[in-house]
Protein backbone atom coordinates (compact mmCIF):
# COMPACT_ATOMS: atom_id res chain seq x y z
CA UNK A 1 0.00 0.00 0.00
CA UNK A 2 3.01 2.46 0.88
CA UNK A 3 4.04 2.07 -2.81
CA UNK A 4 0.89 3.05 -4.09
CA UNK A 5 1.02 6.71 -1.82
CA UNK A 6 4.88 6.78 -2.99
CA UNK A 7 4.14 5.97 -6.78
CA UNK A 8 0.99 9.00 -6.27
CA UNK A 9 3.42 11.32 -4.37
CA UNK A 10 6.15 10.46 -6.92
CA UNK A 11 3.38 11.14 -10.37
CA UNK A 12 0.91 13.83 -8.77
CA UNK A 13 -0.34 14.69 -12.56
CA UNK A 14 -0.51 11.00 -13.73
CA UNK A 15 -2.41 10.14 -11.13
CA UNK A 16 -4.66 13.05 -11.59
CA UNK A 17 -5.16 12.29 -14.71
CA UNK A 18 -6.09 8.65 -14.19
CA UNK A 19 -8.33 9.90 -11.66
CA UNK A 20 -10.47 12.29 -14.02
CA UNK A 21 -10.62 9.68 -16.69
CA UNK A 22 -11.84 6.75 -14.23
CA UNK A 23 -14.53 9.28 -12.94
CA UNK A 24 -15.68 10.25 -16.57
CA UNK A 25 -15.89 6.34 -16.96
CA UNK A 26 -18.05 6.00 -13.82
CA UNK A 27 -20.13 8.79 -15.25
CA UNK A 28 -20.37 7.72 -18.44
CA UNK A 29 -22.55 4.53 -17.00
CA UNK A 30 -24.51 6.18 -14.19
CA UNK A 31 -24.88 9.29 -15.98
CA UNK A 32 -28.29 8.16 -17.61
CA UNK A 33 -29.71 7.39 -14.38
CA UNK A 34 -28.67 10.27 -12.97
CA UNK A 35 -30.40 12.60 -15.89
CA UNK A 36 -33.22 11.20 -16.01
CA UNK A 37 -33.53 10.18 -19.69
CA UNK A 38 -32.31 7.33 -21.48
CA UNK A 39 -29.81 7.35 -25.04
CA UNK A 40 -31.81 5.29 -28.04
CA UNK A 41 -29.55 4.37 -30.74
CA UNK A 42 -31.72 4.42 -33.99
CA UNK A 43 -32.70 1.35 -34.25
CA UNK A 44 -34.26 1.78 -30.80
CA UNK A 45 -35.45 4.64 -31.95
CA UNK A 46 -37.43 3.23 -34.61
CA UNK A 47 -38.86 0.04 -32.03
CA UNK A 48 -40.13 3.13 -29.72
CA UNK A 49 -41.93 4.32 -33.14
CA UNK A 50 -43.48 1.47 -34.55
CA UNK A 51 -44.37 -0.49 -31.42
CA UNK A 52 -44.76 2.49 -28.88
CA UNK A 53 -46.63 5.42 -31.28
CA UNK A 54 -43.13 7.27 -29.51
CA UNK A 55 -43.07 11.00 -30.90
CA UNK A 56 -40.63 11.89 -32.62
CA UNK A 57 -38.99 15.52 -31.60
CA UNK A 58 -36.39 17.35 -34.05
CA UNK A 59 -34.76 20.59 -32.08
CA UNK A 60 -32.78 21.58 -35.33
CA UNK A 61 -32.87 24.72 -36.72
CA UNK A 62 -34.72 25.28 -39.69
CA UNK A 63 -32.46 25.40 -42.23
CA UNK A 64 -30.96 21.84 -41.19
CA UNK A 65 -34.77 20.76 -40.73
CA UNK A 66 -35.80 21.42 -44.40
CA UNK A 67 -32.57 19.80 -45.68
CA UNK A 68 -34.10 16.46 -44.22
CA UNK A 69 -35.82 14.97 -41.65
CA UNK A 70 -37.08 12.34 -39.70
CA UNK A 71 -40.91 11.39 -40.87
CA UNK A 72 -43.58 12.62 -38.74
CA UNK A 73 -41.19 14.25 -37.14
CA UNK A 74 -42.39 17.80 -34.84
CA UNK A 75 -40.42 20.52 -35.26
CA UNK A 76 -39.57 22.76 -32.34
CA UNK A 77 -35.97 24.04 -32.73
CA UNK A 78 -34.14 24.20 -29.25
CA UNK A 79 -34.13 28.18 -29.18
CA UNK A 80 -37.83 28.03 -28.72
CA UNK A 81 -38.27 24.73 -27.10
CA UNK A 82 -39.30 26.02 -23.41
CA UNK A 83 -41.64 28.55 -24.94
CA UNK A 84 -43.48 25.69 -27.50
CA UNK A 85 -43.74 23.03 -24.70
CA UNK A 86 -47.21 23.13 -24.54
CA UNK A 87 -47.53 21.66 -27.90
CA UNK A 88 -45.86 18.33 -26.40
CA UNK A 89 -48.41 18.27 -23.83
CA UNK A 90 -50.91 15.68 -25.02
CA UNK A 91 -48.13 13.43 -25.72
CA UNK A 92 -47.18 13.45 -21.78
CA UNK A 93 -47.09 9.88 -21.14
CA UNK A 94 -46.33 9.00 -24.12
CA UNK A 95 -42.35 7.95 -25.25
CA UNK A 96 -40.88 10.91 -26.32
CA UNK A 97 -37.47 10.64 -29.10
CA UNK A 98 -35.35 13.89 -29.28
CA UNK A 99 -33.11 14.18 -31.94
CA UNK A 100 -30.57 16.91 -33.15
CA UNK A 101 -27.82 16.65 -35.65
CA UNK A 102 -25.72 14.59 -33.55
CA UNK A 103 -27.37 14.22 -30.33
CA UNK A 104 -25.75 16.91 -28.50
CA UNK A 105 -28.44 19.86 -28.24
CA UNK A 106 -31.34 16.94 -28.02
CA UNK A 107 -30.18 16.37 -24.70
CA UNK A 108 -30.53 20.01 -23.44
CA UNK A 109 -34.27 19.36 -24.59
CA UNK A 110 -34.73 16.11 -23.04
CA UNK A 111 -33.83 17.59 -19.62
CA UNK A 112 -36.29 20.31 -20.10
CA UNK A 113 -38.87 17.61 -20.63
CA UNK A 114 -37.99 15.40 -17.73
CA UNK A 115 -38.05 18.72 -15.31
CA UNK A 116 -41.54 19.40 -17.31
CA UNK A 117 -42.68 16.00 -15.78
CA UNK A 118 -42.97 14.14 -19.20
CA UNK A 119 -42.56 9.96 -17.95
CA UNK A 120 -40.71 8.71 -21.05
CA UNK A 121 -37.95 10.53 -22.77
CA UNK A 122 -35.26 9.67 -24.97
CA UNK A 123 -32.17 11.29 -26.64
CA UNK A 124 -31.55 9.73 -30.07
CA UNK A 125 -27.78 8.97 -29.81
CA UNK A 126 -25.67 10.47 -32.64
CA UNK A 127 -28.74 12.13 -33.68
CA UNK A 128 -29.97 12.73 -37.40
CA UNK A 129 -26.50 11.87 -38.80
CA UNK A 130 -26.44 8.29 -36.83
CA UNK A 131 -29.87 8.01 -38.53
CA UNK A 132 -29.03 8.79 -42.02
CA UNK A 133 -26.03 6.48 -41.39
CA UNK A 134 -27.90 3.41 -40.89
CA UNK A 135 -30.22 3.94 -44.00
CA UNK A 136 -33.05 5.66 -42.26
CA UNK A 137 -35.19 7.42 -44.67
CA UNK A 138 -35.49 11.09 -44.35
CA UNK A 139 -38.14 13.50 -45.58
CA UNK A 140 -37.92 17.11 -47.10
CA UNK A 141 -41.42 17.45 -47.26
Amino acid sequence: MDQYFEFISNHYILSAGWAAVFLMLIYSFIGARLRGYANANPAIATQLINRENAVMVDVREDNEYVSGHIINSLHIPLSYFRDRLKELEKHKSDPIIVGCKSGQRSGQACAILKKAGFEKVYNLSGGVSAWQADNLPLTKK
